[in-house]
């Protein structure tokens, strides 16, 4: 997560485990297998903190707030490098990236959308699966060097600042005064009191 896939070897992997190059290759084929393996760790424990935040959560809008606390901590320790070394050299990493994309995070996103207009927090009128597809893109070209060079953009303001923009857009006045109130205690407490 800090340094990239691509830059860290499997003399760094021993050296950082202490324990021999022979002895990681007792228990991996090569470094593909290591990047798969964490990927897929990675995902869990993504899916399990996300399950927990909503479990946690009193409202869809709650856990829109708790989740873009979430997001931001995980920008803050990701270099941005990440995705793409996974995408152009370890392509079965990349294809579990892709499918918790596709499954969870969209399947979550759905879920907290029709919640969210069931409670009248977010607009009635909303499609959610074209904005859960929306919101998996917004999260996507933040990354693109293309669109938010890394020289001029910092990755967690770029993903906070699509966030919100996201949360905004979809709530009804009562559920953008509810978030701006969380978002005001989330600034005070980096957490949503209870």
């Amino acid at each position: 997560m800090k340094y990239g896939v691509r830059s860290i070897s499997m003399d760094d992997v021993a050296r950082h485990l202490s324990v021999s190059k022979k002895t990681l290759y007792q228990h991996f084929t090569d470094k593909d297998e290591i990047v798969q393996k964490v990927s897929q760790a990675h995902c869990d424990r993504n899916q399990i903190e996300s399950e927990l935040i909503t479990a946690n959560s009193e409202n869809a809008i709650d856990e829109l707030a708790r989740l873009s606390i979430m997001l931001k901590k995980q920008m803050e320790e990701l270099n941005p490098s990440l995705l793409f070394d996974l995408q152009k050299y370890h392509p079965a990493a990349w294809a579990v990236w892709l499918e918790f994309k596709s499954k969870c995070v969209r399947e979550s996103v759905v879920r907290n959308l029709r919640q969210g207009i069931a409670e009248g927090h977010f607009r009635d009128e909303l499609n959610s699966e074209i904005l859960a597809t929306a919101r998996i893109i917004l999260m996507e070209v933040a990354f693109d060097e293309q669109f938010f060079p890394r020289d001029k953009f910092e990755i967690v303001e770029v993903q906070s600042q699509l966030f919100d923009h996201f949360v905004f857009g979809i709530c009804t006045e009562k559920g953008r005064k509810l978030y701006t109130k969380y978002r005001a205690e989330i600034a005070n407490h980096e957490t949503i009191p209870k």
